[in-house]
């Protein structure tokens, strides 16, 4: 052809391959992002035939990171992350220390330096995001208290890990790896590494006070002003423009990294009412842009590492795979939760994403890294993203045996938590023939009112500890835990119960939750509500209880509400 289409095909190609690769992957129950990864090596350098420009696909893969890091500013909330910081806050640095620990250390028995050492641990530490909610969505659990716990590991780290890609530049000019102007490497003492990590530190500062004060403000706005137009590819422009615009922008006028830039874009975005929205507008190009990111690490690794050094490739996967998991479980015993808690958490750490591709990508740059341990931590990447599932599988049957013949582990099931059982002091009228009230939420605290205001008795269940605590503040009966585990309905003395009430917005779990609370109170009485047309008649059909679906619901108060003020009285009552 006259003018070159090198773009075009690195694009078609990359997509084109990652999708019949990312099918087969999902049709043998392994995550697409193998596919991806594969598709990558197969049009890399180390592979015979084509091979796709690597300059362009290492820009589309910057765009990627950018679009990656926005899609998880638009989902953090500081609430859910205060709502299990007891645990994920001291939990994560911890295990990152812990992890980094065990990777520098096999660094160092294979003679590397100092600093390869830290950015290979560093590369360990951290678990993916995506694969982690991909996992938990599968499995429900997203809702329940060990998901929230899970992602708020994951969420810790990403922050951890954000910073970390702050301060590499400067890290590295102090350890001599980044040539200064003339071509030497500049001197490091102990003053030039204040000032360097001052200035640093000041600059992300700044960003951030930035963001908060201005960005808080004008972001949110912005949206609402290009919503009021009525056109939706306008709106889809501007989540796209200001997820990039403002990752450049943060790193021209701040000297960030597009990731933290693009980080807070999102984080800002999510004040707005619109936020929902625009998660869902940009999620397409999101997923387009972090599949060729994916290709682009997938191209960047040599699958001879494999034959030159297999016992280095099992090394890197024991310490992703056992090592964090086996940390993660002893610190989550440690701070008293049970034991199918940590389990979860443990095989939530058992594989490596995002972040240390982009850490890894970062550190070669630098000269911190060399390709080889960049290509042990994609192949260890790429085990443990392919055995993931499989440890999530194997969880509950593990749960089983280890109760099964171990008396330690059956008291490690069943821990002292204080919020687990409602207080000596409880007031006889909220032991029996009281409301059972599931899920704090916001139905949950409007039925709550409700119920305050006619002075009906009722007792929560709350997965959300910090929920449970500001509860018992207020002398609110209330019990920390799964409505689902017949333990939590027993101490919320459902046996006795007049009325069991499900406001929570998970609803996996709602048929076992039904059938423990009958088994306990043949003559409970369940409310239940949801958003799925479909799920609320197949419940009808199985008489799981009263339904009430949210859309349904809506609609007849609005058309009652219309009908009465027209001078019709009727009645539009659904379930």
């Amino acid at each position: 052809m006259p003018h070159d289409i090198s773009l075009i095909t690195t694009i078609a190609a990359g997509l084109g391959l990652a999708m019949i690769l990312g099918f087969i992957a999902a049709r043998l129950r392994m995550p697409p992002l193998i596919g991806y990864l594969i598709a990558g090596i197969i049009v890399g350098p180390s592979t015979p035939g084509f091979v796709a420009d690597m300059a362009l696909t290492a820009q589309l893969a910057e765009i990627g990171v950018m679009l990656l890091m926005f899609g998880v500013g638009l989902h953090f909330s500081v609430g859910d992350l205060m709502a299990v910081k007891r645990i994920a806050l001291p939990g994560a640095m911890l295990q990152i220390t812990i992890a980094t620990l065990l990777g520098a250390g096999a660094g160092y028995f294979w003679g590397w330096d100092l600093a390869q050492c830290l950015v290979f641990g560093l590369s360990l530490s951290c678990a993916s995001t995506v694969v982690l909610l991909k996992a938990l969505e599968a499995r429900g659990q997203i809702e329940t208290i060990n998901g929230r716990i899970a992602v708020g590991w994951l969420i810790v780290e990403d922050l951890v890990m954000v910073l970390v890609l702050v301060l590499l530049p400067v890290i590295a000019g102090i350890m001599g790896t980044v040539p200064a102007a003339d071509g030497h490497a500049p001197a490091a003492n102990d003053q030039h590494v204040a000032v360097a990590l001052l200035i640093t530190l000041g600059k992300v500062a700044a960003f951030v006070v930035f963001m908060l004060v201005v960005g808080k403000r004008l972001l949110p706005k912005l949206l609402w002003w290009v919503a009021g137009t009525g056109s939706r590819e306008l709106f889809s422009l501007c989540v796209i423009a200001t997820a990039v615009g403002v990752a450049y922008g943060s790193a021209l006028l701040f000297d960030v990294s597009f990731a933290l830039g693009a980080f807070f874009a999102g984080m800002m975005l999510r004040e707005s009412e619109f936020s929902h929205r625009a998660a869902d507008d940009s999620l397409p190009l999101r997923d387009a842009f972090a599949v060729l990111f994916f290709v682009s690490v997938g191209m960047l690794f040599d699958p001879q590492i494999l034959i030159d050094e297999p016992l280095k490739v099992l090394a890197v996967v024991a310490i992703i795979m056992f090592g964090k998991t086996i940390a993660a479980v002893a610190l989550v015993l440690v701070f008293r939760y049970p034991l199918n808690t940590a389990l979860i958490v443990g095989a939530s750490l058992a594989q490596i994403g995002e972040f240390s591709f982009i850490l890894a990508g970062l550190s070669i740059s630098l000269g911190l890294m060399d390709i080889q341990a960049q290509n042990l931590i994609l192949a260890g990447a790429l085990v443990s993203i392919a055995f993931n599932s499989l440890m999530f599988t194997l969880l509950e049957p593990l749960r089983a045996w280890a109760l099964k013949h171990s008396a330690f582990a059956r008291k490690l099931e069943v821990r002292d938590d204080p919020l687990a059982v409602l207080p000596m002091t409880t007031d006889e009228v909220y032991l029996s023939g009281q409301v059972v009230l599931v899920g704090y939420g916001r139905v949950g605290r409007r039925i709550a009112k409700v119920l305050d205001e006619q002075q009906i008795p009722y007792v929560v269940t709350e997965a959300n500890r910090a929920i449970v605590e500001e509860l018992r503040a207020r002398n609110i009966p209330a019990v920390c835990g799964d409505a689902a585990d017949a333990n939590v309905l027993i101490q919320a003395h459902i046996a006795k119960a007049g009325m069991l009430v499900a406001a929570t917005s998970n609803t996996f779990h709602v048929r076992q939750m039904v059938d423990i609370a009958r088994k306990l109170n043949p003559k409970i009485e369940t409310v239940i509500r949801t958003h799925n047309e479909e799920e609320a008649e197949l419940w009808v059909k199985e008489n799981i209880g009263r339904i009430f679906l949210s859309e349904q619901q809506l609609a007849s108060g609005m058309a009652e509400h219309v009908l009465q003020r027209m001078g019709k009285a009727a009645s539009t009552a659904g379930h």
